[in-house]
């Protein structure tokens, strides 16, 4: 069933019908403001990431068949399913940590197989469930993309991101002795210093308690805003893509099942 072209009219497509339990309708109040509707905005901002017959297969498994997705900066995107659907596979696709055995990424109108591995990683971030911290301190940890590529930041800089992420004066520290949300803003700020184009989001608040959740998602959202960036995001809570996604896709066994605005995906499932 289809209810009008997504990409262009920002209308929800059904591919298939869900019956698993997660997928039927709820109601849920959206509380996080947004920026003017995704029609208007693909015309004016143009595309930040693009995604051409996307697939991957292993051993004969189909783990992401043929996805075609389109994103505009500023944009977030949340990706639900069951386990096992193929979220975490087509994430890892988009920045090559797992290379496509079909299709390809435009990131920016470029093929994301003409980029060096480091280039492209820079450019298409990634914070994941776990907050994988180097030993070390946080300012250290902050600092570690931007020195690799030759190009290190200060320590004013350094204290501008962690500020900016709710940890002022946090650069000493070591990161064996933060919270799990603690450590999430740093694993945030670190990515920030890439500069990136491309936020890639694995479940980040999933290990988290309500209220680092919803921080994290306020902040997450305003900085998504603030810098422009394209944001995916992976998360099984479908009240959290409710708050804060522009649109949602709902993949299943490999395949992408629906597609278009958040709300409107979700009344339909």
């Amino acid at each position: 069933m289809t209810i009008k072209d997504h990409n262009t009219r920002d209308e929800v497509q059904v591919v298939a019908p869900l019956d698993a339990p997660q997928f039927r309708p709820f109601t849920t109040n959206v509380v996080a403001q947004r920026p003017a509707p995704l029609s208007a905005r693909r015309l004016r901002l143009g595309i930040a990431l693009e995604t051409r017959n996307l697939s991957r297969a292993v051993a004969g498994k189909v783990l992401v068949n043929d996805f075609n997705v389109l994103l505009i900066p500023g944009e977030v995107l949340a990706v639900v399913g069951p386990s096992g659907a193929g979220k975490s596979s087509f994430l890892r696709l988009l920045n090559r940590l797992d290379e496509p055995t079909g299709g390809t990424v435009l990131l920016d109108g470029q093929d994301y197989r003409q980029l060096a591995p480091r280039e492209l990683r820079r450019r298409v971030g990634m914070v994941m469930q776990t907050a994988f911290l180097f030993p070390g301190t946080v300012a250290a940890n902050i600092a570690f993309g931007p020195r690799q590529r030759g190009t290190p930041i200060s320590s004013e800089q350094i204290e501008a991101l962690l500020q900016r992420v709710g940890l002022p004066s946090y650069g000493d520290r070591d990161v064996n002795n933060l919270s799990g949300g603690e450590a999430q803003r740093v694993s945030l700020a670190r990515t920030l210093a890439n500069s990136p184009e491309v936020l890639l989001l694995d479940e980040p608040t999933s290990a988290l308690d309500d209220a680092s959740e919803r921080a994290i998602e306020t902040l997450v959202l305003s900085i998504v805003h603030e810098r422009q960036m394209a944001c995916v995001m992976i998360t099984h809570d479908m009240a959290q893509a409710a708050r804060i996604a522009d649109r949602t896709m709902v993949v299943e066994a490999g395949h992408i099942v629906a597609i278009g605005p958040t709300e409107e995906v979700l009344h339909v499932h």
